[in-house]
Parts: C-alpha cells; structure tokens; sequence
C-alpha cells in the first residue's frame, strides 16, 4: 500500500505553499481569461473536498488526464485524509492556493466532489488565484469554489466533469471543444438511440419558451443554498442560473427552491436551466405528493423568464462542460445553451 502511495505521488513535484487568508475585497480583473489547454501542458489536480477511498480510483483519474495528452501533477497533500474530507481544511487550500501559484500548472482539475469545498474558502488567498487566472474544472460540491471565483476573481471556471468521472466520448468532445479549441459550442442533448417510436431518453422539458442572455452562474443546487448569506455568492443580476442535485426527495428542492425565491435570486435572474436531478425521489408513500417537475413548474413559471429542464449536466456519466461566469444565450424552447464567448485566450 505504501509503495502504491508513493508510486501515486511521484506524478508530483510537490512545492508547498502557504496558506493565506481570503482577501475580502471584491476586486476583479475583467477580461482575464485562463489560457487554452493544449498537448503537453501540466495539469493540476486537487481533492478540495471528500476524500478517495481507494488508491486505484485516484490512479484511474490520472490515467485520464495523461489520456488528454495532458500531464497530471498532484497537490502536496493530494493523499491526505482528515475525517470524511481530503485532509484538513488549511491543507486542502494550500492546495489550491500553491496550483494557482505555481507558474508550470496551466489549468486545476478537481480529482472528485462530496463535501468539503466551503469550508476552504476563508483559507484561500484571492489576491493569488486573481493574478493567475486559470480553468478551476469540476462539478458537484466543486459549485463552492466556482461561485467564489465567479464572485472574487474575476475569470470564468469549468462546471464539467472531475478527474475522476467517467469521460465517455460525449464529455471529451464538449469539453474538448470549450477548453483546447477555444470554441463557442451550443449545447444540446444529443438524439438518444432507443429503439421506440418516440424518444425518452435525453428529453428536455421547456418550463417558458423564449430566450435569454446571461452570465451563466449556478451549479449544486445544494451547495449554491448553501452559501446563501456568504460573501463568496456572486450576483445574479440578468444571469443565466443553471441548477442540478442528486438524491434529494423532492421535498428537499423544494424547500431549496423556495429559499432561493425568498432570498431574491430567482426574481432577478434573465433565465434558468436545470439539469439533471440524478435519484431526486423521496422514499415514504409518494401518493399526491409533487414531483420534481412539478416543483420546478411551481417555482420557475412565475418568474416570466425563459426556463427548461433536462439540459445534460449534473451527476451523470455524460455531461456538458458549462462556463461559470461566461456570456451565454438560452433556447428554453429547442432546450439549447449557447456560449456566446471563447473562455480562454
């Protein structure tokens, strides 16, 4: 096991880099944008949150990135376990804040999710990560450093797959074509294969037809509630709000939903997007009780903006890679997404 261990870490230059408290002002740096990732380029990879069980699994998320034709380098303490977290909360964003120093790492890449990301965010050194824009790309619980970035840096970051999420074909083309192209792609799921007279799979839900145009910010359902009341929650004024979960009872996006109607979130948004909500069903008697869709439409319907559902991100194995932060227009009616701006120089 030892020997593994080291093995892992030998993918590293390990640098250390002291943690430094968040600046709190608000300050950003407009038109920063990361640059491009191409061939060759070192990647670094962080467990900002939960940590990974088996030695195998953070083997297999390496083994991705080199797939890229990228160079995957590990965080110091990449290995760390503090708990149910990836290490302690200062170990974890002296993590980040030393990727976002180090001169050779291109783009940060979150190996998984879990829990753990907001607890980091007063250990994080935003004078640093605004003076290196660089791709933060992950989803799930990685929604905490997005929106802070969103909100403290100043550049946009990738809502997509984590290191260790499946990248079937369809999550390498999208992401492929945002991050190494440096293209404008429009999202829209993709022509299911199923053999029935009528599609089911992949189906989109149109809530208000129309269009919109937006910052795109959003993420974890969960997490974004979360964070309600934090300095490190960017303004939705005329964003595109894009929301995804899993596992929670219907009930439960509800009760989110409507925090984020009496908070003023959703009366200020252009538009909204909600993607997948992966096992999103209570488990008692369900008998005249509101499904997820109806809750959507309770919600979403009032607001008299653009809106639709079943756009695919969240927590599946093929999803798109939206930039948090980035200009994009919706088709609520086709049940498109259309970046309107490259994210990287």
């Amino acid at each position: 096991m030892q020997d593994r261990r080291t093995a892992l870490l030998a993918f590293t230059a390990i640098a250390a880099a002291a943690t430094l408290p968040a600046d709190l002002a608000s300050a950003q740096r407009p038109g920063a944008k990361p640059p491009r990732l191409r061939r060759g380029d070192t990647v670094g990879l962080i467990k900002p949150a939960s940590f990974v069980a088996e030695d195998f699994d953070l083997q297999l998320a390496m083994e991705a990135v080199s797939a890229m034709g990228l160079v995957p380098k590990a965080a110091p303490h990449l290995l760390a376990r503090y708990g149910y977290l990836a290490g302690r909360d200062e170990q974890r964003a002296a993590d980040v804040n030393a990727m976002y120093a180090d001169d050779s790492v291109r783009a940060v890449l979150a190996v998984r999710g879990g829990w753990g990301s907001a607890r980091i965010l007063p250990h994080l050194n935003f004078d640093v990560i605004r003076a290196n824009p660089k791709l933060l790309i992950g989803y799930s619980d990685i929604t905490a450093l997005h929106l802070a970035f969103a909100a403290r840096a100043g550049f946009p970051t990738i809502h997509g797959p984590n290191a260790g999420s499946p990248w079937g074909k369809l999550s390498w083309d999208w992401f492929k074509s945002l991050v190494f192209d440096g293209e404008t792609p429009t999202y829209r799921n993709p022509i299911a294969t199923e053999d029935r007279l009528v599609q089911r799979d992949w189906r989109t839900q149109t809530i208000r037809p129309g269009k919109a145009v937006g910052r795109l910010l959003g993420g974890n359902l969960t997490v974004l509630t979360a964070l309600m009341g934090t300095p490190y929650l960017p303004s939705f004024d005329g964003a595109i709000l894009f929301l995804e979960d899993v596992d929670e009872a219907e009930y439960r996006i509800d009760r989110m939903l409507t925090q984020l109607a009496l908070a003023g979130v959703l009366r200020r948004v252009a538009g909204v997007v909600f993607g997948q909500c992966t096992n999103c069903r209570g488990t008692g008697p369900s008998y005249g009780g509101f499904t997820v869709s109806q809750v959507l439409r309770q919600h979403l319907q009032p607001l008299g903006v653009p809106a639709f559902a079943g756009a695919l991100f969240g927590h599946v194995d093929d999803q798109f890679s939206l930039p948090v932060g980035a200009r994009a227009e919706i088709d609520a009616t086709m049940g498109r997404i259309r970046i309107l701006e490259p994210v990287v120089g």
